[in-house]
């Protein structure tokens, strides 16, 4: 169950999504819903306000072929999808199978604590959605310059462990300064994958 808080105005002038709240503190109504991918099954929960978290699956092997082309569609939990949640899938429905359409969909609210909270895990949450865009990659340094602490790498990294929402905020398009991968709550394998989509959209998409 999650509980409402407040949310700093002049922060969320800038922000492409919102992160809802309610008077009062009431509790929230969570609802799930599970988005058949390219990569497996992805489990988001939110409430009428916004999205709560998503969960990515755990890849033992990259998918090829005819799975890396999956049709994206609801499996589960479609017969009561809040406005969060369908914003959430039809978002995701577009980062895998449709990449370019992505900017012009609604990036749907968020409603977890973490991001209510005024922290610097919250400003490098929403400095890596705002300024990391599709196809780019940026080192843990580099994102904690950006979001104004260049001594704080390892704070950084603590942040994309803490990301309640990835993939729509994009955690997995920071890698270390040597170029590997590094660490990934999806796994080593996923993120690779997502890296390589968006590298290969990109191309696609590039005039």
């Amino acid at each position: 169950m999650w509980l409402c808080g407040a949310f700093s105005s002049t922060m969320a002038s800038r922000l492409v999504p919102k992160v809802n709240s309610k008077q009062g503190g009431s509790p929230c109504k969570e609802k799930h819903v599970v988005l058949l991918s390219p990569v497996g099954k992805i489990e988001i929960s939110g409430c009428e306000t916004g999205l709560h978290e998503i969960k990515l699956p755990k890849m033992s092997m990259l998918p090829s072929g005819a799975e890396s082309s999956v049709a994206c569609e609801v499996c589960e939990g479609a017969e009561e999808m809040t406005e969060p949640l369908q914003q959430c899938t039809a978002w995701l429905r577009a980062y895998f199978c449709e990449p370019a359409t992505t900017g012009t969909l609604p990036v749907p609210a968020f409603h977890h604590p973490l991001l209510q909270r005024d922290s610097f895990t919250r400003q490098v949450l929403w400095t890596l959605l705002n300024d990391v865009k599709f196809g780019e990659a940026v080192s843990y340094k580099q994102l904690a310059d950006l979001a104004g602490n260049s001594r704080a790498a390892r704070a950084v990294g603590g942040a994309m462990r803490s990301n309640p929402i990835p993939i729509i905020i994009p955690c997995h398009r920071v890698i270390r300064s040597s170029g590997d991968t590094g660490s990934y709550g999806g796994g080593h394998l996923l993120k690779e994958w997502l890296l390589s989509h968006e590298k290969l959209q990109k191309e696609k998409l590039a005039p």
